[in-house]
């Protein structure tokens, strides 16, 4: 619907031309009046109405200087000057600044509905015009954006980038995508950015291969961005609109024409999501590995035949924490080789079957319910995370075990003891080492002692002081900082502790080494 503004000094015209046509036929509804000049320039400025019927001879101001003021601050509707005098230097006026009738009163009514249709008529070819331009404008913008990020846009002039609203001072490029990739998502990045008020002049975006590329521009939308990252970083509820999404950010940059490097960090990142523990939800050009590159180190196959005897071996003696350090090392080396996704996925998929294959020769009558070949493939094939074929294969361990054997006090000891020479160099105690092989400490401290002979603290003393011994060999280290290295965070403390076990201090023993 158009909008109409009646401005005569007169209220019985005002009322007479609101009710003359039927204004709503030709789509135009009443959306101000006034009786005066000033009042009229308020209106037409403010309300910018798609027609204007104004008096020539109103007090404050004349219809002409109206119209004429009015264009200056930006009115850009249609104008119908109505006038008691035929004088042409009002109509030459009124032609100067854009009115499309200049009708004389009394008015005639035909004149007037003629006038009006064709003013609807000129409306309604603007309109369309206007909106095929800015479907036209929409579109190439879209394939600039495309280009600029892909580095093959033909240079642009300040003028261009001011029409296309480019012209910042920063611009950095993030890229949305599903967090879990095989799962729809009821939400887009740019719905949610849309929320916002003024949000929409802070970024540009297109979508290319089912994902968002969002370009932030000038210092307000790097505001937004680090906001949203803060958000993450706060807590990122299950099943609100920023946990179904998984972002990637390059590095901001403050020309225009590096944009094809903040996207090639953006999506180089897209690669590494696999790689990301649970429930991150972004990364960022800081997490690159340095020059943006990995190690040249392809997958080595034959490593799946050591790592399935391996777990194999630690299964057969129930030790549980060597299985995860295992594990824990498969993981760490897929996390440094440069193969695609799917070439990992086969690996994992591959070892799977060496460690199964390895148990039923080892327990040829034990009843173990693996799954089928066909779920392990499907489940390993389509995990969004390597985190997760991680978890199962410990799971699939952990079930063998339980299938095999039962633990015992001794295997339950190689595993504390295994567990103690791995993590002296920490804050480690009886108390908190306990409860994670399912003991309370004052039990565990005396089948500890029964079985090594010595109690839990002597234990840890001594391995914390060979562990010195070998480091004072090594003139470039402080006493102060073996101290720390092996777990005593006061010196003092350790050099009355080396000295009991030992017999002398530790720079007494470092210079019969000189």
């Amino acid at each position: 619907m158009e909008t109409l503004f009646i401005a005569d000094d007169e209220k019985a015209i005002r009322d007479g031309l609101k009710y003359i046509i039927d204004w709503n036929a030709y789509g135009f509804s009443l959306c101000g009046e006034a009786g005066n000049g000033e009042d009229a320039l308020r209106g037409l400025t403010s309300l910018n109405p798609s027609l204007a019927l104004l008096d020539v001879r109103m007090p404050k101001m004349l219809g002409t200087e109206v119209i004429k003021r009015a264009r200056e601050n930006g009115f850009t509707g249609k104008c119908i000057i109505l006038s008691g005098y035929s004088d042409f230097s009002y109509a030459r006026e009124a032609i100067e600044n854009g009115v499309s009738f200049y009708i004389t009163k009394p008015l005639d009514e035909d004149e007037l509905t003629a006038a009006v249709k064709k003013i609807r008529q000129e409306l309604s070819v603007q309109e369309e015009q206007s909106s095929h331009l800015n479907s036209l404008k929409s579109r190439a913008k879209e394939v600039i954006l495309k280009d600029l990020v892909h580095g093959t846009c033909a240079p642009l002039s300040e003028k261009d980038l001011d029409f296309l609203h480019l012209n910042d001072t920063c611009y950095q490029i993030v890229i949305s995508e599903r967090f879990h990739k095989n799962q729809e998502s009821p939400y887009e990045f740019a719905d949610l950015l849309k929320l916002s008020r003024g949000e929409s002049k802070c970024y540009e975006l297109f979508k290319e291969d089912q994902r968002e590329i969002i370009l932030f521009k000038g210092t307000y939308g790097q505001h937004r961005l680090a906001d949203i990252l803060e958000h993450y970083d706060e807590e990122t509820q299950e099943g609100s609109p920023l946990g179904s999404l998984f972002l990637t950010y390059g590095a901001p940059v403050t020309r225009i024409e590096d944009l094809p490097a903040s996207y090639a960090q953006a999506k180089a990142l897209l690669n590494r999501h696999f790689f990301c523990p649970k429930e991150q939800h972004y990364m960022g050009y800081e997490d690159l590995p340095a020059e943006n590159q990995l190690p040249n180190c392809p997958l080595d196959y034959s490593l799946v035949e050591l790592y399935g005897a391996k777990l194999r071996d630690y299964i057969q003696i129930y030790n549980h924490q060597q299985v995860a350090d295992t594990l824990q090392t498969v993981k760490d080396y897929l996390i440094q080789t440069t193969s695609n996704i799917s070439d990992i996925q086969m690996f994992l998929n591959d070892l799977y079957w060496q460690m199964k294959e390895n148990i039923i020769r080892v327990y040829p009558n034990a009843e173990i319910d693996f799954p089928s070949a066909s779920k392990v493939m499907l489940y390993i094939g389509h995990a969004n995370y390597l985190y997760e074929i991680i978890r199962f294969l410990s799971e699939q361990c952990n079930l063998i075990m339980d299938a095999t054997g039962n633990p015992n006090r001794d295997t339950i000891l190689e595993d504390v003891l295994y567990y103690i020479k791995n993590n002296y160099a920490t804050n480690i105690k009886l108390e908190s080492l306990a409860p994670l092989f399912g003991y309370n400490s004052a039990y565990l401290g005396k089948i500890f002692h029964k079985a090594v002979g010595q109690s839990f603290n002597t234990y840890l003393d001594q391995l914390r002081i060979e562990a010195s011994k070998k480091m004072l060999e090594n003139a470039d280290l402080k006493v102060y900082e073996i101290s720390d290295q092996i777990g005593y965070k006061n010196v003092d403390y350790f050099h009355k502790k080396f000295k009991k076990y030992v017999g002398k201090s530790p720079a007494e023993y470092r210079k019969s080494f000189e």
